[in-house]
């Protein structure tokens, strides 16, 4: 073979897994609400379970739907015949996935859920099979060609599973309005927590703010500047509340006489500010869209609370 039949066989797997993901697209329908109902009405967890390549499916399955605000588990079945079935409960939600809906090894944790009362949710690509037909929810997979020349590797249905898994997920995620900030409480590491870091974790506070009263000497304000190295310095009237900021643009309007001024005779009245509980990626677009290099940080009642410089947001991964 040479590149060009690469790429064509490629091309081939690609338009034939989206073809049958758009039938599921289709295809979903009254079933498929019952199962988010059905989700979101249990007090307890989404157990998923599937062997071999449904289980790997299901892994990826739990894992999106714990990260998204639906707490979620994989439970493998044949762990679940030597004791793992104890992780199911009443009050959870079981979602079980296979292709052919008949795989031997899901026989005692389908059993265990009627047994006990627990919502079975099915997934398979057979509305006769054992699973769909014991389910209190069947989702049924289109009829589709699977990807692999010999119709045996799952490739196709994987990939619808997986798809659905997603639909489930993101129906769960919107249902319940879980904001950029809930998802950040589950993703804390690496350039994923970065962009979903809050303001307050990155601010200055305390004595590293730069700030003076409304009637403070220029030449006062210049030496707060200059200490406190941020090229500005925040102007807090009699109540505390940032009433402006001086910058060193501020600074070359009024040079004339300066030292002779006081900076409310210099400042920018009505400064730019953020929250501390904005995300920093809006932030740091603010200061970008702005061309600036600091934002002062104040609280519901206009007080500074910190300040933020370009230079935390990026040494965070904020970009």
């Amino acid at each position: 073979m040479n590149r060009d039949a690469y790429i064509a066989i490629g091309r081939r797997v690609l338009s034939r897994e989206a073809a049958a993901v758009a039938a599921l697209g289709d295809a979903l329908g009254d079933s498929f609400a019952a199962a988010v109902e059905l989700v979101l009405a249990a007090p307890g967890r989404v157990i998923v379970s599937g062997m071999g390549k449904s289980g790997h499916v299901g892994r990826k399955i739990a894992a999106t739907l714990a990260s998204t605000g639906t707490p979620a588990h994989f439970v493998h079945p044949a762990e679940a015949s030597h004791g793992d079935l104890g992780m199911l409960a009443r009050g959870d939600v079981c979602l079980v996935l296979s292709n052919s809906g008949e795989t031997p090894e899901l026989a005692d944790i389908i059993g265990y859920t009627r047994r006990f009362a627990i919502p079975l949710i099915g997934v398979a690509g057979r509305a006769d099979s054992t699973l769909l037909r014991q389910a209190d929810v069947a989702l049924l997979l289109p009829s589709a060609e699977e990807a692999c020349p010999m119709g045996l590797a799952p490739t196709t249905s994987t990939t619808m599973t997986l798809a659905l898994g997603d639909a489930l997920a993101v129906a769960l995620m919107e249902h319940r309005q879980f904001s950029p900030e809930n998802y950040r409480e589950f993703h804390p590491g690496g350039k994923l927590g970065a962009r979903l870091s809050k303001v307050a974790d990155l601010m200055h506070t305390g004595e590293e703010v730069p700030l003076v009263p409304l009637d403070t000497a220029m030449a006062d304000a210049l030496l707060t500047m200059s200490r406190k190295s941020f090229g500005v310095v925040g102007v807090t009237d009699a109540e505390g509340r940032l009433a402006g900021i001086v910058t060193d643009g501020d600074l070359r309007r009024h040079m004339e006489g300066l030292l002779e001024r006081r900076v409310d005779e210099v400042m920018t009245a009505s400064p730019l500010t953020i929250g501390p509980d904005d995300l920093a990626e809006k932030a740091l677009g603010m200061m970008n869209g702005r061309k600036i290099t600091c934002l002062f940080v104040v609280g519901a009642d206009a007080r500074p609370q910190g300040i933020l410089h370009i230079h935390d947001c990026l040494r965070a991964g904020v970009a």
